[in-house]
């Protein structure tokens, strides 16, 4: 495990250290949780007042941030959680890495091509045609298909799939139990409600730097490609459907659901359980709230909550009324009382 002194820690965060220089560090942790030897973070003004009474060594803080009660040791950062997670790569244990060439029972194909420097663990399957790229390092029962072809350095996880044909830039990351390329969800509905499968003739492109998380699945397109482009992340348990277009560094939180034909712009961000319906577009820089239904397409640079999604102020207005109705409801009660004893030939009250 690495270790650093405050002052190391500060020169290679481009911090401001105020307070001691020579604290030895050993690792991170969150601010409640953190002991002696640790670094921590509030990035969150909230989270300010709780600084004084952590027992981390270091605490990074934004560069202008008013401290309470005096601290050890404080980083100040102009991004605060920037600098905490360079210093969580700093900290970080050295990953896992398998030893180059491929296991004796790993089942590759003499018809596959391989790059240079290339790890392929046990139980691992690379079929005919599939091209592996300079560094890639396929884990113990990975899978790549037919003709797939695979970019530089990328990392499949154990039992992540690459089905035939489908393409990988350089970098990608696949987790664990990640599906690409499996056949999009579509039939044909004859009179009777019988449904017979239409082939699903294209593949899957992600381009470099897309990570997958576990679980998740991207449907090769019906023909053509379902794409995701260069640095967008996905989350665990996203399904993303057939002919799906993604653009650059954008974000699908957990149990994202995208429906066939759905395009988001670059720097989308779509927060977990949102559903798309298919064949709309998402405009760049767009934020999808939690749990929001889009049935439309929307512009770009804002945020959308609810179901039907709209944007946060309609949103926030909406809820404003339903707060409202109990109010309401026992004024209608009083009018009502009224008029029925205007009926009954009384006086009002």
């Amino acid at each position: 495990m690495p270790t650093l002194t405050t002052g190391e820690l500060a020169a290679k965060l481009g911090a401001a250290l105020e307070g001691d220089s020579g604290i030895v560090l050993q690792g991170v942790s969150d601010l409640r949780a953190a002991g002696a030897g640790q670094v921590s973070f509030a990035g969150n003004p909230k989270y300010l007042p709780e600084v004084a009474a952590s027992r981390a060594s270091a605490v990074i803080v934004p560069k202008e941030a008013a401290i309470p009660a005096p601290h050890p040791a404080l980083l100040r950062a102009a991004d605060a959680d920037a600098a905490f997670a360079a210093a969580c790569a700093l900290f970080a244990p050295r990953p896992v890495v398998l030893p180059r060439g491929v296991h004796p029972q790993a089942l590759v194909s003499p018809q596959a091509k391989l790059g240079r420097e290339v790890s392929i663990g046990a139980f691992a399957v690379v079929e005919a045609g599939a091209v592996i790229g300079d560094g890639t390092t396929l884990y113990p029962q990975t899978y790549v298909g037919h003709e797939a072809k695979l970019g530089r350095d990328c990392l499949l996880y154990p039992f992540a799939s690459v089905r035939e044909r489908c393409e990988l830039g350089d970098r990608v990351i696949l987790h664990n139990g990640a599906v690409i390329g499996s056949d999009g969800f579509g039939y044909a509905v004859d009179a009777k409600g019988v449904r017979t499968k239409i082939p699903q003739t294209g593949i899957v492109v992600l381009e470099d730097d897309v990570e997958i998380g576990a679980n998740t699945t991207v449907d090769r397109a019906r023909f053509g490609r379902t794409r995701v482009g260069k640095g967008t992340k996905v989350d665990n348990l996203v399904m993303i459907a057939h002919n799906c277009v993604i653009g650059e560094h954008s974000v699908l939180c957990s149990q994202v659901g995208l429906a066939g034909t759905t395009t988001l712009g670059n720097h989308v961000i779509c927060a977990g359980q949102a559903g798309l319906a298919g064949h709309l577009t998402v405009g760049d820089g767009a934020v999808v709230g939690a749990q929001a239904g889009v049935s439309k397409d929307l512009p770009g640079g804002q945020m959308y909550l609810g179901a039907p999604a709209v944007p946060r102020l309609e949103f926030g207005r909406s809820l404003a009324h339903v707060a409202g109705i109990p109010k309401l409801k026992e004024q209608i009660k009083a009018l009502e009382a009224r008029l029925a004893a205007l009926e009954r030939g009384g006086t009002e009250a």
